[in-house]
């Protein structure tokens, strides 16, 4: 390899002559590089002084910028190259190939001639020196006078693994995360362009430029992504090329997967769910039974997924669920044991994750009984226990739901004599309902035997073991009470209709003695009425309304009448308070009237002609 340790910039502005030309080895002795027996190519690079030529034929050397003038007949472009074996010449314009013809002709020398060069002939054009051990490239640019020139590619790369990339203006680069980037923006022009870089057609600061004109950017990541631009300008105009930066994630696992949880829910009770692992999930179901599977991964580009079943694609029944995320397994028993992958690719990578499907029955197991149910007696029993079993080891009950039970036969079990025992009767009822009664019970010492029958034994056979109940109790002790009521007051309440009013009474709760206790010990008894109706000739009144007086006016908005309205007694004809008619609407006293429009010439009363006649003069009069 030729490490270039001076890197030439051959976007200047003028053509460079080939008398103050100096060779640039590059690390390159030319006379020791023909004397290795192997070498990598390497093309010679020069620079020549700065001078303004003004020539018919124009010869120049790689690293330099020719510029086009409306006299130039042919431009004759140099590529020398050393290597072992000979490197083999090739020239591509704007990373295209270059097509020879009348014009564009390649020369013995691998020299490469432009004859009449025209506007479409200006480009960058590359020399390529490849043989067995490598290839080499560089590029010349060639311009007109005026507007400036960049060097562009259409390609696109992929960038998965390089911790460092770098591209031309004009790519599509899509790169893991981490990498370093570097995106070449080669001008050229005449007079020398000014090179300004954009992301997202908003400036970049000078910190991202290299000393060439080029972008670095350090260290990507997923908010470095956007279109980056290089803009060339000098006095005669400007020119921009952009390139894609797409960042890519290769997949990776998530611990959770909210779709599964999802479709879960509306799942019947016998789908089982479980996600998939890198390191291997295992689900264990019974036959017939159906299973939800949940690739559970992130990346960037979002991953496309591919299920698998024992390493090749799925054929027996099944559904992919969340864009393929899920994978529904209707019935398991189409499966045998084996095992489920999904594989997540993008253009960074790809992740397979890995779940074991096992088909195991579940089965009843009776191999415990429960408690006994009495200590003594007859009727000791003790019940078989089933425990749900999956592989030996007990599972819930639920999962045994589909397996028909083995019948259950109950176990006798402490069938002997039990110990005397006192043995005691209902209580009575109480002789009294308050007030404090009593009530009995019986009580007896009894032995029951294994057959089931009770055997009267003596008193003192059950005191050694228990202390004897008692068979007599007071109860009812709350004392009697009842409801007691004072006497109707007067028939003068609120009237509530023709002649009839409301009356009063006040209850109590006291005992049998006359004693006033608090109204919840009576609580328990019917409570008496408080308030009934009365008839009162107080509540003998009407409302009586007069005529109605005569309209304000004919017409117009602004008429109205009134009346008296009197609350009168039925018998004395004499107005009393209004509230004894409250138990009645009380009518209106007054209303609009006349409202009609006013035809020309018609006469008004009072303020309202007096209204009309301002209208017209434009004054205003209060109403």
């Amino acid at each position: 390899e030729y490490p270039f340790h001076r890197r030439v910039s051959g976007f200047t502005s003028s053509l460079r002559t080939s008398s103050a030309e100096t060779s640039i080895p590059t690390s390159v002795d030319l006379s020791s590089g023909l004397r290795r027996p192997h070498q990598k190519p390497a093309i010679l690079r020069k620079i020549s002084a700065a001078q303004q030529l003004s020539a018919s034929e124009v010869v120049t050397h790689l690293g330099q910028t020719v510029v086009l003038a409306s006299g130039t007949l042919s431009v004759l472009l140099h590529c020398e190259a050393v290597g072992n074996p000979k490197p083999t010449i090739s020239w591509a314009k704007n990373g295209e190939e270059v097509k020879y013809n009348d014009r564009l002709l390649l020369q013995p020398d691998d020299s490469l001639q432009i004859l009449a060069p025209v506007e479409a002939d200006v480009g960058f054009y590359a020399c390529n020196a490849s043989n067995a051990l490598g290839s080499d490239s560089v590029s010349i640019a060639v311009t007109l006078a005026g507007k400036p020139l960049i060097k562009a590619s259409r390609a696109t790369v992929i960038n998965t693994e390089s911790p460092a990339v770098t591209v031309d203006i004009g790519s599509m680069l899509k790169t893991i995360q981490k990498a370093n980037v570097s995106i070449n923006c080669q001008v050229a022009g005449v007079p020398e362009a000014k090179v300004t870089w954009f992301k997202n057609k908003v400036k970049l600061s000078s910190t991202h430029h290299l000393r060439d004109g080029s972008l670095l950017i350090e260290n990507v990541s997923l908010s470095d992504q956007g279109l980056y631009s290089c803009k060339a300008a000098n006095l005669h105009g400007e020119v921009t090329e952009s390139s894609q930066l797409l960042v890519l994630e290769p997949p990776r696992p998530l611990p959770y997967l909210e779709d599964l949880t999802a479709v879960l829910t509306s799942a019947g009770p016998s789908t089982h769910s479980v996600l998939a692992s890198p390191s291997g999930t295992k689900l264990i179901v019974s036959p017939g039974s159906s299973a939800l599977i949940g690739c559970a991964v992130d990346g960037h580009p979002t991953p496309n997924i591919t299920w698998l079943y024992s390493g090749e694609p799925l054929s027996l029944r099944h559904q992919l669920l969340a864009a393929g995320r899920i994978l529904q397994i209707l019935d398991v028993s189409d499966f045998t044991d084996g095992e489920f992958s999904c594989l997540a690719q993008n253009e960074a990578g790809s992740l397979t994750q890995i779940m074991s499907l096992a088909i195991q029955e579940y089965q009843w197991s009776v191999d415990k009984l429960t408690a006994c149910s009495a200590s003594c007696g007859h009727r000791g029993v003790q019940l078989p226990q089933l425990r749900c079993l999956l592989d030996g080891a007990e599972v819930n009950a639920s999962y045994c739901r589909e397996t028909p039970k083995p019948s259950l036969q109950p176990v006798a079990c402490n069938r002997r004599d039990c110990p005397p025992r006192w043995m005691v009767t209902s209580w009575s009822p109480c002789t009294r309902s308050c007030g404090g009664g009593i009530q009995t019970r019986r009580v007896t010492c009894q032995r029951l035997t294994a057959k089931g029958s009770s055997v009267p034994v003596s008193n003192e056979a059950c005191a050694q073991v228990s202390k004897r109940p008692v068979d007599t109790q007071n109860c009812n002790r709350q004392p009697c009470v009842e409801w007691v009521a004072s006497s109707w007051g007067q028939c003068n309440g609120p009237c509530i209709g023709p002649r009839l009013a409301v009356q009063h009474r006040q209850i109590f709760c006291q005992t049998k003695d006359g004693t006033s206790v608090p109204s919840d010990h009576c609580s328990s008894l019917p409570r008496p009425l408080s308030t009934q109706n009365c008839w009162t000739d107080v509540c003998g009144v009407h409302w009586r309304v007069s005529l109605w007086t005569i309209c304000t006016a004919t017409c117009g908005n602004y008429g109205f009448q009134s009346r008296r309205v009197d609350c009168v007694h039925i018998r004395t004809n004499k107005p009393v308070m209004e509230h004894h008619c409250s138990w009645r609407p009380r009518p209106a006293n007054w209303q609009r009237c006349n409202i009609t429009p006013c035809e020309n010439g018609t006469l008004l009363r009072g303020g309202e002609a007096e209204r009309c006649r301002s209208r017209k003069e434009g004054r205003v009069v209060s109403e």
